[in-house]
């Protein structure tokens, strides 16, 4: 598709929808959607390392639920890992994921500062 998923140019760090995968490349936390988001959050988390970042870095993030009823519950997840980092958030519903078993995609900005 020619994209990247993570990219850094110069202090800037910006994370693609990132879905609940496992190593293997196979959904994770099937029909849970706090285990789902959880495992979002740790890929990025991941991502932000490789390219020099860390949490601490994170300016925005963006949560795509299947389900918006779920947002209360992966709010506190988010809230879990940012609550004193406080990043601006946005929450919303998409129409369908590329996989019908994910509830949760996640997207994470952040702006290193060296």
């Amino acid at each position: 598709m020619g994209i990247s998923r993570a990219v850094r140019i110069g202090n800037i760090i910006a994370i693609a929808g990132t879905a609940p995968l496992g190593t293997d490349g196979k959904t994770l936390g099937i029909g849970d959607p706090v285990t789902q988001a959880r495992r979002c959050f740790e890929i990025s988390r991941l991502a932000l390392e490789q390219l020099g970042g860390r949490l601490q870095d994170v300016i925005r993030t963006r949560i795509l639920l299947a389900r918006i009823d779920d947002w209360l519950e992966i709010a506190k997840v988010h809230g879990e890992l940012f609550q004193d980092i406080r990043p601006v958030n946005t929450i919303f519903q998409v129409g369908r994921f590329v996989d019908p078993e994910w509830l949760v995609e996640t997207e994470v900005d952040a702006v290193v500062n060296e």
